[in-house]
């Protein structure tokens, strides 16, 4: 069979080419790719290539399909796996398979399986570390989403706190505690604040900053503070570049107690060093950024860590667990990683998207491989259905629901978009 794929072949060296797929093992399953949502890690691996730590160092000779955010349709079962899977499931894929003891993962490691193709062989190993996963929801982007989700699960889930005198590490954020996500209303740090806002373990503060108005504006449309306290969180936004003393001005909003967890959205200095003095006794920091550059460093404050017990520690990437509580939490409408979504494209638009992630203002790129379509934010529709019919029918949509990407926008966008 063939497939029409985005292949990584070197830094800043993408192309999307059809290739045939090589025959389907016993041990292998034959799937169709629908949507793939567009990973900042993503970006990092096509600007550093085989200096990537999950891409193999051949990828001039034998290049990689890029996107692990995916979801898809089971087409064709090896023999080993039809006591499991069947052609017709929905499924996704969870990319960290740590366990392994290999960093290999789908999208970055592998020549036949990633997010931004039409149609992949999944390979034994993914089965084997239990990493594809079913998934029974009506639309697919849920299922692409569950993977980022799973990274801020895993993160909630990793911080830790030690009761006093003791040793003992309780993992998990602290329930009740105080809450800062600081850059956090990305795409990411929106997942986060849903997530806080409806975790079993929610905390009584939340305070989210940025430095960019609209964006904090958005964040307050799609997540109101009067909406957050009737679920027992009082939610503060705010914007630390119109503070003279941010760090003095975030503890305050604690009554001066400080932080019991603390995130951080963005691979920038002075973010970490505000995230450090702004912890309390036995305070959590949680470095969620990746960073691109392999220096960097900020300054933090050991004095703290020796008499207030703070700790600091960082997660990549969530877990199978971290995984199904996702996909369990968005069945039961706990949350809605929609919220996350601003642009929708076709899969001749990875290539330009994934290079110039950064600079593409906005929340999360969703991609839907088997058609092709310029990469468009949500707001932009109306303007552009002024003069084309597809458009015009697409801002009627999701227009209605707040620019909420929804399961009627995909069903509309699969009928109706030209397909690649």
């Amino acid at each position: 069979m063939k497939t029409k794929a985005v292949r990584l072949y070197g830094k800043k060296d993408l192309r999307l080419e059809e290739f045939e797929l090589p025959e389907m093992k016993d041990d292998e399953i034959l799937a169709q790719v629908i949507s793939d949502s567009i990973c900042m890690s993503s970006h990092k691996a096509a600007l550093q290539g085989s200096d990537h730590k999950r891409v193999p160092n051949d990828i001039h000779i034998n290049p990689t399909i890029i996107g692990h955010e995916f979801a898809g349709v089971i087409l064709q079962v090896g023999k080993k796996w039809k006591h499991r899977f069947s052609p017709g499931q929905k499924f996704s894929i969870q990319p960290a398979m740590a366990h392994t003891g290999t960093l290999d993962a789908p999208g970055y490691s592998y020549r036949y399986i990633g997010g931004d193709a039409t149609h992949i062989i999944i390979p034994g190993l993914v089965m084997e570390a239990d990493c594809l996963l079913e998934y029974d929801g009506e639309a697919f982007f849920p299922a692409s989403l569950s993977e980022p989700m799973s990274c801020i699960v895993g993160a909630f889930n990793a911080s830790y706190h030690v009761p006093p005198g003791t040793y003992r590490h309780e993992m998990g954020i602290k329930p009740g505690g105080k809450m800062a996500i600081l850059a956090g209303v990305g795409p990411m740090g929106l997942g986060a604040i849903d997530l806080a806002l409806n975790h079993k373990r929610k905390p009584s503060i939340l305070v989210v900053t940025d430095i960019d108005d609209s964006r904090l504006a958005r964040a307050a449309c799609l997540f109101p503070p009067e909406k957050a306290a009737g679920k027992g969180v009082k939610l503060i936004y705010v914007n630390t570049a119109k503070i003279t003393e941010p760090e003095k001005t975030l503890r305050d909003l604690t009554g001066g107690t400080g932080y019991d967890d603390v995130f951080v959205f963005a691979p920038v200095k002075q973010v970490v060093e505000q995230a450090d003095a702004i912890l309390g006794f036995d305070g959590c920091l949680n470095f969620f950024a990746g960073p691109t550059n392999t220096e960097f460093k900020a300054e933090i404050n050991f004095y703290n860590i020796h008499y207030s017990f703070t700790h600091i520690m960082g997660t990549s990437g969530g877990n199978t667990d971290d995984m199904k509580e996702s996909l369990r939490l968005m069945a039961e409408g706990s949350i809605n990683p929609a919220v996350m979504i601003t642009h929708v494209g076709g899969l001749d638009s990875v290539i330009d998207t994934t290079l110039n992630l950064p600079q593409i203002p906005g929340g999360k790129k969703l991609i839907y491989t088997n058609i092709s379509l310029p990469l468009v934010s949500l707001y932009d529709l109306g303007e552009k259905g002024r003069n084309d019919p597809f458009y015009a029918g697409l801002h009627e949509i999701v227009s209605k629901n707040n620019y909420i990407w929804s399961l009627e926008a995909e069903q509309y966008l699969l009928e109706n978009a030209k397909p690649i």
